[in-house]
């Protein structure tokens, strides 16, 4: 059975039980999820069908639900600069990994990648949980990843707990994601 759409604040509580949710994000449909819940993560990884080796996005709707994921004293002032004069933004960056960051969110990296969001479903979940949620494409490894609600995978969507309503903002592709101390492109 495929679950119903939720508003941002069902949604978030969701996420607090532990679950899986589908949600819009600038360009494509994302799988999210607490990412201080190793368990909800490991669900997340199995559902998409992605090794945790690879790490895992966060995204938020304030740079204080990033607190430290993220080690943002050992950039240079000028790269913290660029990389704060993006956000709130569809502008994903890789950053040194800060004390709270856990493994199964960094994978096999010392790195984390981060995005504080604009888009408008994003940054009303991350209100409504109060934290930054794990944000990573709603298709199975491999697959392409959806643009629109429609083009959700059904037998994916059975096995998440809720799907926030919304649409995507557009983009048509996901966003870049950038190393934060050299600027260098890591995903087109």
């Amino acid at each position: 059975m495929v679950p119903g759409t939720l508003t941002a604040i069902e949604a978030a509580a969701v996420i607090r039980r532990g679950g899986v949710i589908a949600y819009p994000t600038e360009a494509v449909w994302g799988l999210g999820c607490d990412p201080l819940n190793a368990t909800a993560t490991r669900r997340l990884l199995s559902i998409k069908r992605r090794s945790v080796d690879k790490g895992l996005i966060l995204v938020a709707s304030h740079l204080d639900q990033l607190h430290g994921f993220m080690d943002l004293g050992s950039l240079a002032r000028e790269r913290l600069e660029k990389v704060l004069s993006t956000w709130p933004g569809p502008h994903t960056w890789a950053l040194p990994a800060g004390s709270a960051a856990p493994a199964w969110i960094t994978g096999a990296r010392f790195s984390i990648a981060v995005r504080v969001s604009a888009h408008p479903a994003v940054v009303a979940l991350c209100d409504a949980c109060g934290h930054a949620l794990v944000s990573t494409s709603t298709n199975r490894a491999g697959e392409p990843p959806a643009h629109r609600q429609e083009a959700l995978d059904p037998a994916l969507l059975q096995k998440v707990d809720g799907v926030l309503q919304g649409e995507t903002g557009g983009m048509e592709r996901p966003t870049l994601i950038r190393d934060a101390a050299s600027g260098a492109v890591l995903r087109e």
